[in-house]
């Protein structure tokens, strides 16, 4: 499990982003998302570096927790 501060998702529709950027890199993975906490875990064979710039790449500013 790699877990992301993602500190700029603010919405349902932040929510829905990022996971449409990470299901793109790895569609098996696992995705969930805590908007109060800003903290997005997620379970893939892909890299947690991929994971990150999958979300950069979708517009957010993240950092691995």
């Amino acid at each position: 499990m790699q877990t992301f501060h993602v500190s700029d998702m603010t919405c349902a529709g932040c929510a829905k982003a990022i996971t449409g950027a990470v299901h793109d890199l790895d569609a098996a993975a696992k995705v969930d998302v805590d908007l109060d906490s800003k903290l997005v875990t997620v379970a893939s064979s892909a890299s947690a570096e991929a994971v990150a710039d999958a979300m950069r790449d979708a517009g957010f500013t993240v950092t691995q927790h």
